[in-house]
């Protein structure tokens, strides 16, 4: 009997440590994320991208046979434990789904990302209405990404991404304004303010 009791506690444990384990990652994984005031729609694929990478891999490390022996030993003792690993192991199995439905469906935005950063703004003028149909679909049938916290990032990323390719297309290569012939100058200047106002209209 002493010797099963010494065998739970260490079980006891050795549970206590990978809970203490997973509370870390989930706490780092709801912090604020720190990003540059100009960063682009991209970071927030690749965000989800490693986000659903950190998760799956925790769910298959839930799933091994070492992890599934602890838990069986500690389920048959009637261990307290037990309340906390089912807690964790929910919001893991949630967290893991949430990244991979952001990331499936932030891919069908993908290739409006790579348009925002590479053309000048009568291209991206003219994405605008299909853009803005597929980040309305993602609103309304997403079960995770629907919220105005998520939607605000998206926006402010897409907002960063049209600037920076004004600010490119604008300057054309030059380091200084005075440098750039004056006809292009205000030609490039009056298509980004096209640009604006017609994304202002959504």
């Amino acid at each position: 009997m002493a010797q099963n009791g010494d065998f739970i506690s260490e079980c006891e444990k050795l549970m206590d440590k990978w809970c203490k384990q997973i509370e870390k990652i989930l706490a780092e994984s709801e912090q604020i994320r720190r990003e540059a005031d100009d960063v682009g729609p991209s970071a927030e694929l690749i965000h989800w991208k490693q986000r659903m990478a950190t998760f799956n891999n925790l769910l298959e490390q839930i799933k091994s046979s070492r992890c599934r022996a602890v838990v069986g030993v500690l389920q048959s003792a009637k261990s307290k434990s037990i309340h906390r690993w089912r807690d964790l192991d929910a919001r893991i199995t949630d967290a893991a789904n949430e990244a991979k439905d952001n990331v499936r469906y932030l891919y069908t935005l993908d290739k409006f990302f790579s348009t925002l950063d590479k053309n000048n703004p009568n291209a991206i003028a003219e994405n605008i209405p299909s853009l803005m149909n597929a980040i309305r679909m993602i609103h309304s049938i997403s079960q995770y990404y629907n919220s105005s916290e998520r939607m605000t990032s998206l926006f402010v990323k897409i907002t960063n991404q049209m600037i920076n390719t004004c600010k490119r297309y604008i300057k054309n290569g030059c380091t200084r304004l005075w440098d750039i012939p004056k006809q292009d100058l205000i030609s490039h200047i009056q298509e980004s303010k096209k640009l604006n106002t017609e994304y202002q209209a959504y």
